[in-house]
């Protein structure tokens, strides 16, 4: 999964960002509105961490244009102004959440848990694939109730390929969800992680095949 971070303050979000990545997320972090308006045109992203006093461009004019061009991605707003008034412009805007300044990391995680689960499909909090299980909130993968050891790179690939179960997902949207600015991960390197998880699941008959020349796709169970 890829959080987006529009936060000006960059002690905090470097701390958000170090939070995220530990569990397991990449992040990208911009420090104004109008860098977030190009980020967002730019790229594909999982969840916006969207502070509304961001300087050049406030953070309701970014979520104004957002949903102005029809987009569902989730949106929790961070920030001081914590007034209910503020709260409602911005719930009324688009916002899917609000957590005001100071806050815990540990509310801030639970949070964004809720929020990346949401963009997940039928959005429960287990995800059955046959004999495969997937936790989102512990980010946990079982096969037939046996937890399953992967990586946080193995967690990202199966959470994506469980958001389109039985549709093509090509190498370049598996880079774009799991990779950060920067970030060089070459179409050999997928290849890889995908070999691994593959291995990983087939011994439960869940199978990922390989669609020549385009990507992979998880095959839906035979009772789905």
């Amino acid at each position: 999964m890829r959080i987006l971070i529009a936060e000006d303050d960059v002690m905090l979000a470097d701390g958000l960002q170090y939070a995220l990545r530990r569990s397991g997320f990449a992040v990208d972090c911009v420090t104004n509105g109008t860098e977030a308006d190009s980020a967002l045109d730019a790229n594909e992203f999982d969840l916006l961490i969207l502070d509304i006093g961001l300087p050049r461009k406030s953070g309701y004019e970014v979520l104004r244009r957002l949903r102005g061009k029809d987009s569902h991605l989730p949106v929790l707003i961070l920030t001081a102004l914590d007034a209910v008034n503020e709260r409602v412009r911005g719930l009324d805007l688009g916002a899917d959440d609000y957590l005001g300044k100071p806050f815990e990391l540990a509310e801030l995680a639970a949070r964004v848990r809720a929020l990346t689960r949401r963009g997940m499909a039928g959005s429960p909090t287990l995800i059955r694939h046959g004999m495969l299980s997937y936790d989102q909130v512990g980010r946990v993968a079982r096969l037939g109730g046996e937890p399953i050891e992967l990586s946080a790179r193995e967690i990202g690939l199966l959470e994506i390929f469980l958001q389109r179960a039985g549709r093509m997902v090509s190498k370049d949207q598996l880079v774009s969800h799991l990779c950060e600015w920067g970030e060089e991960v070459s179409s050999n390197a997928i290849e890889v992680y995908v070999h691994r998880l593959r291995k990983k699941l087939e011994p439960g008959g869940v199978s990922i095949v390989t669609v020549r020349g385009l990507g992979y796709s998880l095959e839906k169970p035979v009772s789905q």
